[in-house]
């Protein structure tokens, strides 16, 4: 008896948290931190914010059945990476040249881009494999540790540190094999 007004008592307060008003607050503290990460993952402005806008539907959808709202931000990071990580496998292998020609007047501001393409190192991690990319810019432009990304990717943590390994591996040697000299 005493249980089932325990479990009982538990529903009416998980019920109490699941207004529409909580997920606004969570959601909205979340928007930025989302953007980033999905920006370091996918590399592209307008697909972090397609892929934000995604996950946030998702998680609105999926908002009555998350058992514990404080756990909101490693369930809502879960649902974000993958999206992205469908985007990933979705994209076509023909890249497209965005219009940032001067002359036309047109120039797209786009963070990730920018910086990535300044960066030696993000052009060679553009060629790794879509899961190795998402475990580099999660451990190393997000700053996650491997047991967070193990969590948040559902997958064992053996799993992200063989991906992170043959990741590092696969730049190093593409490093290597880069001649000296600035690289234009």
């Amino acid at each position: 008896m005493t249980s089932q007004i325990r479990s009982e008592g538990a529903s009416r307060e998980t019920e109490a948290t699941r207004t529409p008003d909580a997920f606004v607050a969570l959601a909205t503290a979340q928007a930025q931190p989302a953007y980033r990460l999905a920006g370091l993952i996918l590399r592209d402005a307008t697909e972090a914010q397609d892929a934000t806008q995604e996950a946030f539907l998702r998680a609105w959808q999926a908002w009555p059945k998350l058992r514990e709202a404080e756990r909101f931000d490693p369930w809502f990071s879960q649902i974000l990476v993958n999206v992205c990580r469908n985007r990933l496998r979705s994209r076509p292998p023909v890249r497209w040249i965005p219009l940032e020609d001067d002359r036309s007047g047109l120039t797209v501001a786009d963070p990730f881009r920018a910086a990535i393409a300044r960066d030696e190192l993000g052009r060679l991690v553009a060629k790794l494999s879509r899961d190795h990319q998402i475990v580099v810019a999660l451990r190393f432009w997000a700053d996650w540790s491997l047991a967070d990304i193990a969590t948040k990717l559902d997958v064992p943590l053996g799993t992200v540190k063989s991906r992170l390994h043959n990741a590092l591996c696969a730049l190093r040697k593409e490093l290597e094999s880069q001649p000296e000299g600035p690289q234009k």
